[in-house]
């Protein structure tokens, strides 16, 4: 099981299917949420994350699979609901309250 303390996160990547839409929506949620703490949030096709600078992915369900294989060495938080998924609600309490955010 991956994991990182909130003090090393200084950015996240939603990861998506094509890079457009939901993913877009939750980012700029989450960027808003995590400005304080000086954490960039952006989105990614789940097949580019190689590519793309993160230390968290934050995926569908649906799509946790190809993102794991991915990039196994990243934390992978995965959600359910694009809005009010608990969660992204816990990774977002941790990351804000300075613990440590883990795999799930």
């Amino acid at each position: 099981m991956a994991e990182i303390s909130a003090a090393d996160v200084k950015q996240i990547v939603v990861a998506c299917e094509a890079g457009m839409g939901s993913s877009v929506m939750v980012a700029k949620q989450l960027a808003k949420q995590l400005k304080p703490q000086g954490i960039t949030v952006t989105h990614a096709p789940v097949n580019q994350l190689a590519d793309t600078p993160h230390e968290i992915v934050l995926v569908h369900r649906g799509l946790s699979a190809r993102a794991k294989q991915a990039v196994p060495e990243s934390v992978v938080v995965i959600f359910d609901m694009f809005l009010g998924d608990l969660n992204v609600a816990k990774m977002v309490g941790t990351l804000q309250s300075g613990g440590v955010v883990t795999d799930g």
